[in-house]
């Protein structure tokens, strides 16, 4: 039997991905569905593998006293109320990005989970990707050097091609190109180049295709990046593209550069000047949840339940962080001004 039962809040295309590489791992298991569609548990639980029961209430499934955690899928303007009424319950959380359409949500969320002493895993999953492992170690081992510059951008078209384009498209219920998607590649950004963010600078801009043109916002965001030690940034949100979904990397050193699956470094010896040379790593291409490391990311939570120690990578704290500086970079749109991240602390 596994140690951990999971209720799942909301059974769209992000919960399918979700119950898959929960019931994947060793420790934990889905157990309960709540979703305001009808949902038939004995159909629900063939499709899966095994015994779910649904709910078509959220307060319902949080009374639920075989359930350890839940796993929060649904609308994204839904995330603050349901993941601080899962705190309250004393339910560990699996949030899906972004945590909340503004910042004072998040905060409240900060406060909730800390308070009720419960573990929080953000989905900014891409952290556990083979690229961004791969990535990682090569800075943990220095052989890029002292990074000073970086930059990496997400272009995927979500047009009416797919599904979450009627919401997504909503400014009330989506927010922006950033809190939409792009944030990936901010958080990605992030945890390339550690150290404080000082300031903030976006600019947006939108496509004329008439593929795109429900978004009631900037679609393509530019954001620069100004860190307190001196390191500057940039993250480009393009989901209005039409091209194949790209996640550009590019890292920059005292000793060496990151492109993309290619790098150069002056501290291996041997390697020529004029060449890139390449990682055999699984590359971030695509936008498809099934592809995400889900398995890989809540392997990890759940072994630090198990344990008692906190989430590794994509935790409470990693997850306040990047939705500061999404949220200056919101501001800055909004007002068309650097934005300081103190700011928001104001």
């Amino acid at each position: 039997m596994k140690l951990f039962n999971v209720g799942i809040a909301g059974y769209g295309w992000a919960a399918g991905a979700h119950i898959a590489a929960i019931n994947a791992g060793p420790l934990g298991q889905v157990t309960a569905v709540c979703s305001a569609r009808k949902l038939d548990a004995r159909e629900l639980s063939a499709k899966h593998g095994s015994p779910i029961q649904t709910y078509a209430d959220f307060a319902t499934l949080l009374r639920d006293p075989q359930l350890h955690a839940v796993s929060i899928c649904g609308y994204h303007d839904a995330h603050p109320a349901q993941a601080i009424a899962a705190a309250r319950a004393g339910k560990h959380i699996i949030l899906e990005k972004p945590m909340a359409l503004n910042w004072s949500d998040v905060r409240q969320i900060e406060r909730e989970v800390k308070a009720a002493g419960v573990q929080l895993c953000l989905c900014f999953e891409l952290r556990f990707s083979s690229q961004f492992r791969a990535i990682k170690s090569l800075l943990d081992r220095g052989l890029l050097g002292e990074l000073h510059y970086g930059e990496i951008d997400y272009y995927h078209g979500i047009g009416p091609w797919y599904r979450q384009y009627e919401w997504c498209a909503s400014k009330a219920a989506c927010g922006s190109s950033l809190l939409a998607a792009g944030c990936h590649a901010l958080d990605a950004l992030l945890l390339c180049l550690p150290g404080e963010v000082a300031e903030v600078f976006s600019y947006g801009s939108r496509s004329s295709s008439p593929s795109f043109k429900r978004y009631e916002y900037p679609s393509t965001t530019v954001t620069v990046l100004k860190f307190k030690d001196g390191k500057a940034a940039k993250c480009a949100s393009v989901i209005d593209c039409l091209q194949p979904y790209y996640f550009h990397t590019h890292l920059v050193g005292s000793e060496g550069s990151l492109l993309d699956n290619k790098f150069h470094s002056n501290l291996v010896d041997g390697l020529e000047k004029h060449r890139w040379s390449q990682l055999s790593y699984q590359p971030v291409d695509s936008g498809e949840v099934s592809d995400h490391p889900y398995l890989t990311q809540f392997n990890a939570f759940f072994s630090a339940l198990e344990t008692g120690q906190p989430m590794p990578l994509t935790g409470l704290a990693e997850a306040v962080r990047t939705h500061a500086v999404i949220f200056a970079a919101e501001q800055s749109l909004a007002t068309g001004r650097p934005v300081k991240l103190e700011e928001l602390h104001a």
